[in-house]
């Protein structure tokens, strides 16, 4: 099957790519729960045989289980469909306290040794699009850190894009993009090496990241926007039974999204109903055909556990939302008040 591609940094890439998050198993901060291995290898040869062309992961999903994962399932495929591998550096763990958050360190020689332990567990000889996956302030990743305390881990942005950029010279990675880094980072990293790609949070639920997309359309660079179905709450599946079932080792389930603001966020997903009826299209792919009609959006990242729920997903890659799908949408978010930033596409601001 043949999807829809945009190009990002020289890259012809489906416009919709594998996720590799959730099927990073327990036994880290922020698993999705118990994961069948087997299972995960199906949904993506599954993709990858529908068309899907490009894998998103990273070294902490699972430290280091997801990319294990991804490495057994690129090997099960014969090497003319291999997808693009992207992968990152940057998110530190303790070994001796794997349940910790891990912290965002971005030392050059930490992520030289990220990227070889990345190429081995992966079983490839160049990550496609290598990124920092946060800026390396040292914090831990969900924050506990008292606010404004110093951290003796911080890593300037210059130290640590130059190392991305040599790391791009000497041929070990294809392309360099930054993760999770707002407007003022990029355009600062831009005055040091070109900035390939950017990958924010983009959903109907997390909106904030508009001038960052738009900042990468004016400036030349890809974006890959992950968790378009935001975890799982806009695939039309969810509801308060579903939370409830999940398991104590499943991040989502006492995260916000999925407690104080579940009814208001399935609200929203509701509103995608009759959009998705319209098209004869699940809710997930009315969800991520959203985030790529925004400006600067090169692919959307999605999740998936079980081959029948890339099905959900897929039919994103060619469905256009028209202006009447855009403004109910939109109606819909004005209305509940679900997430922040600008509701429709045109509403867009360039800073």
């Amino acid at each position: 099957m043949t999807l829809a591609t945009r190009t990002l940094a020289g890259l012809e890439i489906s416009t919709v790519g594998f996720g590799a998050w959730a099927i990073s198993g327990t036994g880290w901060k922020f698993a999705w729960g118990p994961q069948d291995d087997l299972e995960s290898i199906a949904a993506i040869r599954h993709a990858v045989e529908s068309g899907v062309n490009w894998i998103d992961t990273a070294p902490v999903y699972g430290l280091g289980h997801s990319e294990e994962v991804v490495g057994a399932a690129l090997r099960a495929l014969p090497e003319a469909d291999r997808p693009f591998v992207f992968t990152k550096a940057g998110l530190v763990w303790d070994d001796a306290d794997p349940l910790a958050p891990p912290r965002k360190i971005l030392d050059p020689k930490s992520v030289r040794r990220e990227l070889e332990d990345s190429l081995r567990r992966l079983g490839v000889e160049r990550i496609d699009l290598y990124q920092a996956h946060w800026p390396g302030d040292g914090l831990p990743l969900d924050f506990e850190t008292p606010p404004g305390a110093p951290s003796p881990d911080a890593v300037p942005l210059a130290e640590y894009w130059a190392t991305f950029a040599e790391l791009r010279q000497e041929g070990k990675v294809g392309a360099i993009a930054l993760s999770n880094h707002g407007a003022d980072r990029l355009a600062e990293a831009d005055t040091i090496a070109h900035v390939d790609a950017i990958q924010p949070q983009f959903s109907l639920l997390s909106r904030g990241a508009a001038p960052d997309l738009a900042w990468a359309a004016r400036n030349g660079s890809g974006a890959i926007v992950y968790q378009p179905m935001h975890s799982g709450l806009l695939s039309g599946e969810f509801s308060a039974d579903r939370v409830a079932t999940l398991p104590d080792t499943d991040w989502r389930r006492t995260a916000p999204d999925f407690t104080t603001g579940l009814e208001r966020n399935l609200s929203v997903a509701r509103a995608l109903g009759p959009v998705a009826e319209r098209h004869g299209v699940p809710v997930a792919a009315v969800a991520v055909a959203w985030t790529l009609a925004w400006e600067g959006v090169t692919g959307a990242i999605v999740g998936a556990r079980r081959p029948e729920q890339v099905d959900g997903w897929l039919p994103a890659a060619s469905l256009e939302l028209t202006g009447e799908d855009l403004d109910e949408i939109a109606a819909a978010l004005t209305r509940t008040g679900a997430g922040e930033g600008p509701v429709h596409p045109r509403d867009q601001r360039q800073p």
